[in-house]
């Protein structure tokens, strides 16, 4: 009866198959009320009793080789089961996702950044929520002054010295404040300013603004520059600068870029002159550099702004700013095949 057990044992532990309907066979045939095992232990009275111990020992070992065969098989198929209903047929080719397109903004800002990082110019960043220091008065804006009334602002009703940013000039400002000279930075970023909302301007709006401050800065160096990056951004070279006003900087100007008179787009856009404007600059004012813990007399610098949002819509045709911030997806897909 041993050398009978034994032989079971072999098999249980010889036992292997790819089908649960086969294992689940193999369990009643041995773990089964009417299985081997019970026919075994049934036995068990008419055993001598000087067999007895060896016999039980042998009966243990085949109920745990059998109830460890069936588990393991078991759960070997269950994974496999699970891997193939969770994957089906690893052989067959992926599913074609649908590739993302970026927005327009983020296209144009990123090739603003790409443009002034080959000259040297790092990126800075700060809050949307600015106090009136950072937005207004560092920058030459003390309270009442007319030039407060160029920008409509956003102010937070719980206090009136806070309020969403108008220019980011604010983050020139922070950034000359825990910066020593030689600073050489660009700060883009959303800006808000109340304004009626229509095809041609909106409440919120992005700007990258840059600065530039070192000993013996001049007119000469902002020239070059703005000349660079029009040459670089829109592959025209030449460039005018117009007189202007602008609190934080003095002398100011007006940058306008030749775009020429080819299509009649660029008469629509130049109305007629072949010339457009792109952006704001100047050198730093004095006062400026003093505000923010900077000797005026021993640094000089020079400070520019342009719309980020203007000049997608001048690169990419777009008609309408409002497009900028629907998030149709119409009119995002548009700008799938554009790097």
């Amino acid at each position: 009866m041993i050398s009978t057990i034994k032989e079971h044992i072999e098999k249980v532990n010889a036992f292997s198959s790819d089908q649960l309907e086969e294992v689940e066979s193999f369990r009643i045939q041995y773990l089964g009320k009417k299985g081997v095992l019970n026919a075994f232990f049934a036995e068990f009275k008419n055993v001598p009793n000087e067999q007895k111990k060896e016999f039980g020992q042998v009966i243990n070992e085949l109920k745990n080789a059998a109830q460890d065969k069936v588990t393991s098989l078991k759960e070997s198929l269950e994974n496999s089961a699970s891997s193939t209903a969770q994957y089906g047929d690893l052989t067959r080719p992926g599913m074609p996702y649908e590739v993302g397109s970026r927005h327009p903004i983020s296209l144009v800002k990123n090739q603003i950044i790409d443009i002034f990082s080959r000259i040297g110019f790092n990126v800075s960043q700060g809050p949307e929520i600015e106090d009136d220091w950072h937005n207004f008065t560092a920058l030459n804006l003390p309270e009442y002054h007319p030039a407060r009334d160029m920008q409509d602002t956003f102010f937070v009703q719980t206090d009136p010295d806070i309020l969403l940013r108008t220019h980011t000039s604010s983050v020139q400002v922070r950034y000359m404040e825990n910066n020593k000279p030689p600073i050489r930075t660009i700060s883009p970023g959303r800006v808000y300013r109340n304004e009626a909302i229509s095809s041609r301007s909106h409440c919120f709006f992005h700007q990258v603004e840059g600065l530039y401050i070192d000993k013996g800065v001049s007119f000469a160096d902002l020239k070059q520059t703005l000349q660079f990056f029009t040459q670089e951004m829109f592959g025209k070279s030449k460039i005018r600068l117009r007189p202007s006003y602008f609190p934080f900087t003095e002398p100011s100007a007006e940058v306008d870029v030749y775009w020429g008179l080819e299509t009649e787009t660029d008469y629509r856009m130049t109305k007629g002159t072949g010339w457009l404007e792109i952006m704001g600059c100047g050198m730093v004012d004095p006062n400026v550099l003093e505000n923010c813990g900077i000797d005026s007399k021993e640094y000089t610098g020079f400070a520019f702004g342009m719309g980020i949002d203007r000049i997608a819509l001048l690169l990419h045709q777009i008609s309408d700013i409002r497009l900028l911030s629907e998030n149709d997806l119409r009119f995002l897909k548009q700008f799938k095949s554009v790097l």
